[in-house]
């Protein structure tokens, strides 16, 4: 039963990074991908890290992050689906929280500000987009169906269905259409007042 399973996950993997980058033209292709072998060590570590294994948890983190240039903590919960392109350069906080079909590209840092001291780091909904080298800091949440634009620097919260860019951060579309740059605070507030 758990040889099935180990096998039906490594091939929705191997599925998820052929679906992702069209640059792959093979199934075998996907064992050269950094992002494969980082997410499967981040899930070893995470099963580990759970079990309060916290030093082999870290050791598979470390040497995963040598290995691939992927910096996961094993403390990290990550969905289904997830997947990092490129992927060099790649940062992910210990208390970061990311939902299922998820996409990053080379760069991005899911960090914290030094300031919080349980929760840290960002939680990204379902089915989002992060561009090159865009810092999310603190425990800001990113909503489901978001677009962040490559670049960006995200430090409040970022509504659902959404596409955000820029250092502020700006919302540049709501559901598809695009509108007038607005600061993520406003939407925030329009939600309080329509309540």
């Amino acid at each position: 039963m758990k040889v099935k399973t180990l096998a039906s996950k490594l091939q929705e993997m191997v599925e998820v990074v052929k679906e992702k980058d069209p640059a792959i033209r093979s199934s075998i292709e996907v064992i050269l991908y950094p992002s494969f072998w980082a997410v499967i060590n981040h899930r070893i570590a995470h099963s580990l890290y759970q079990k309060k294994r916290f030093f082999l948890a870290r050791l598979i983190s470390q040497i995963s992050r040598g290995l691939t240039g992927i910096e996961i903590h094993p403390g990290a919960q990550i969905g289904k689906r997830f997947f990092i392109d490129h992927g060099m350069g790649v940062v992910i906080g210990e208390t970061a929280e990311i939902g299922d079909n998820v996409m990053l590209y080379h760069g991005v840092t899911l960090g914290g500000t030094g300031k919080d001291k349980i929760k840290r780091h960002p939680t990204v909904g379902d089915n989002v987009l992060i561009g090159a080298e865009t810092i999310v800091l603190g425990p800001v949440t990113i909503g489901s169906n978001t677009k962040i634009g490559a670049g960006s620097v995200v430090l409040e919260d970022i509504p659902a269905n959404v596409t955000a860019v820029g250092s502020p951060t700006k919302i540049v579309r709501k559901d598809g259409v695009r509108i007038k740059p607005t600061d993520p605070s406003e939407f925030t507030k329009k939600k309080k007042q329509a309540v």
